[in-house]
Parts: structure tokens; C-alpha cells; sequence
């Protein structure tokens, strides 16, 4: 079957991060650019890990779209062993708080997942998403194999070469070596605790923004 990649016509409207918005979009061309592809209708499953602050966050929103199988919140990108979310906070571990996606790529394509996930969050600040800030906060792709590293970083060499914010994206991408799910209670934290104050002032913004722009491509549209 064939699917379009996501039109981002809304890029300028997004929240980003868990605070206050700072880097703003300047050219979505990038985005209206990517070509149609022919994606297997073979049903199978494939992993991505990233990182674009506050897991609650990412994990709201991308855990929305189609083709999302399972979205788990966890750590990965230090060298602590088996850390803790106390240990997480005090940005020794050299971990980031991320979110490991299952995903079928006969739905959703990696590439796609990629263009979500710039979009969740601000890519252009550096170890901090808004008012949360610290290493573990971090903009940061975790790739599986050499064909996701060669994605991602002809995705993020495209955004900054032609300059679709008005600072360069800083993600970070690097090979996943090992990933640690986080505590029972992050996991589906905002479908928990939709009533708790971040949920409702932070986390519940982004997500309808989130929908209005991927309003063709959630699970309940």
C-alpha cells in the first residue's frame, strides 16, 4: 500500500517541550517535501527509541497515532546500570528520559515517526525542554541498526540545511545500547493521571495540539 508522509502545516501553532516554547519553525518546506513511498503491507513490528524531554510528554502524544503499537517510557543513552527515576534527576547517569515505540511499518514508517517526534518537542535546545532542564531532558535519537542512523541523520542534516528553525537542531543520535524501562507508575502517565496538575496544564495542551496537526493519522479520528 501506498501512505503519505505527514503534511506539517501546523509547525508554527505547536507547544513545544514542557515549558515555555523557544525554538520556532521557519521552513516546513522540508516536511511538504517528503516524498510518497511505498511502505510492505507485510504486518510486522519494528522498534524506535528517542528522547525530547519529559516521557510523559512524548509518550502522550506519539502513543496517539496509527500504527503505534506499544509506547514505554523508560532510560538509555548513560552508563548507570539499572537506574532509578531518582537517580535519572540528579543528571549523573548520563541517561535521558525516553520512550521505546513498537510500531508496525506497514502503518507507520520510521521516517514518520521521526517527523512526530520533531514535532513533539523543541529540537533546537540543548539538554533542556522549556523549564525542564538537565542532560536527562535532552533531544536524542537511540537508532537500532545502520539503516535508522542513516535516517535520522540525513532527517536532522535536511532540516538544518535548509534552515527549518531559526537555530539547529541539536539533536543527538546515537546507537542504542541498552534500555531501561522505567517505573510502573510513568508508564501511560497521562492516561492515569488526567485529572493531576502537570497532566492537565502541560501535558493536556501539547496532546490537542499534537491531534490538530496529525488529525488524519491518530488511532480515533
Amino acid at each position: 500500500m501506498k501512505l503519505h508522509l505527514f503534511t506539517l502545516i501546523s509547525f508554527l501553532t505547536l507547544s513545544m517541550g514542557c515549558g515555555a516554547q523557544e525554538g520556532k519553525l521557519k521552513n516546513d518546506t522540508i516536511f511538504k517535501e517528503m516524498q510518497t513511498k511505498e511502505i510492505s503491507t507485510e504486518q510486522n513490528t519494528d522498534t524506535a527509541t528517542v528522547g525530547g524531554g519529559c516521557f510523559w510528554c512524548t509518550e502522550a502524544q506519539l502513543q496517539q497515532l496509527q500504527g503505534v503499537i506499544k509506547v514505554v517510557s523508560g532510560y538509555a543513552g548513560g552508563q548507570t546500570k539499572n537506574p532509578t527515576y531518582k537517580e535519572i534527576c540528579t543528571g549523573l547517569t548520563g541517561h535521558a528520559e525516553v520512550i521505546q515505540i513498537t510500531f508496525n511499518p506497514s502503518i507507520i514508517s520510521y521516517d514518520e515517526l521521526l517527523a512526530a517526534f520533531w514535532q513533539a518537542h523543541d529540537p533546537t535546545q540543548l539538554n533542556k525542554q522549556g523549564n525542564d532542564v538537565g542532560t536527562q531532558y535532552r533531544s536524542i535519537i537511540l537508532y537500532h541498526n545502520d539503516e535508522q542512523k542513516r535516517i535520522a541523520e540525513s532527517y536532522k542534516k535536511k532540516l538544518n540545511d535548509e534552515h527549518a528553525y531559526d537555530r539547529d537542531v541539536v539533536t543527538e543520535i546515537v546507537p542504542l545500547t541498552e534500555f531501561y524501562t522505567g517505573e510502573a507508575y510513568h508508564q501511560n502517565y497521562y492516561n492515569q493521571n488526567t485529572s493531576q496538575g502537570y497532566c492537565m496544564f502541560v501535558i493536556q495542551p501539547k496532546l490537542e495540539k499534537f491531534k490538530k496537526v496529525f488529525k488524519d493519522k491518530l488511532k480515533d479520528k
